[in-house]
């Protein structure tokens, strides 16, 4: 036997909240794929002469990144994705800290995306409570 605990809604502008961080990853990833697919000169030039990675896994590495926004895009899949990403953004940090760049965007977007599924998912609220009582 089962019981559910009823639990009161998320407010309206915790969902919303959510709602705008996790489509900031999204609308970067799909934007970050396409270039990677469209193969342009000047990206190809920053891939292989700044990046150090060679042309031939751009490809392949846009289609993964195309993978893994879809999957955290779709709710019915929405955390496996958040995990997906996150490795992916794994991925990014670990290039920007091989050439010794700065890494704050894949930190920042890895952010968003855990912050907005935490705001709009109220398992995920119950599964890491940040407080003892839910509002």
């Amino acid at each position: 036997m089962t019981t559910a605990i009823a639990t009161a809604p998320s407010p309206a502008w915790r969902v919303w909240t959510g709602r705008i961080l996790s489509a900031l990853p999204v609308l970067m990833l799909l934007l970050s794929s396409s270039m990677k697919l469209m193969h342009q000169p000047k990206f190809i030039e920053m891939w292989v002469g700044h990046f150090g990675y060679p042309e031939s896994a751009a490809t392949g590495i846009g289609l993964l990144e195309l993978a893994c926004a879809i999957v955290y895009a779709v709710p019915r899949t929405r955390v496996l994705g958040a995990i997906l990403v996150t490795g992916y953004l794994g991925g990014a940090i670990a290039t920007h800290v091989r050439i010794g760049e700065v890494f704050l965007i894949p930190l920042a977007l890895g952010i968003c995306v855990w912050a907005g599924l935490f705001l709009r998912d109220e398992r995920l609220q119950d599964l890491l409570p940040l407080t003892n009582n839910r509002t």
